[in-house]
């Protein structure tokens, strides 16, 4: 599989453009660059049914997130408040930031 730049990062908010939380926006709390995958808070959650063990004594169903594949989903531009693409700008003195495409402010995390 080939690896792609990934330019999203934790704590980024994102929005989700395809799937069935499709609109809904989230922050990311956990990126798998080799999976291609984003696990963003209360989107495409899940039920887990569990057995009651040593750890959890009360067994029973338990809601939590999934992960989601990084193409469904488009980083948000603070300013503009709209889902964009990102473009990398390398600073004078050496830095790379990420750069709103539609307004080209920088992406703050």
């Amino acid at each position: 599989m080939l690896q792609t730049k990934i330019l999203i990062k934790k704590d980024d908010k994102v929005k989700v453009i395809a799937g069935k939380d499709k609109g809904k926006i989230g922050k990311v709390l956990k990126v798998d660059r080799k999976k291609n995958h984003l696990l963003i808070e209360k989107i495409n959650l899940i039920k887990r049914h569990t057995r009651a063990s040593a750890k959890n004594r009360q067994g029973g169903i338990v809601e939590g997130e999934a992960p989601i594949r990084i193409s469904n989903v488009m980083i948000m531009c603070n300013k503009c408040i709209h889902p964009t693409r990102v473009k990398m700008q390398r600073l004078e003195d050496g830095k790379k930031i990420r750069l709103c495409v539609k307004c080209g402010e920088a992406i703050d995390t």
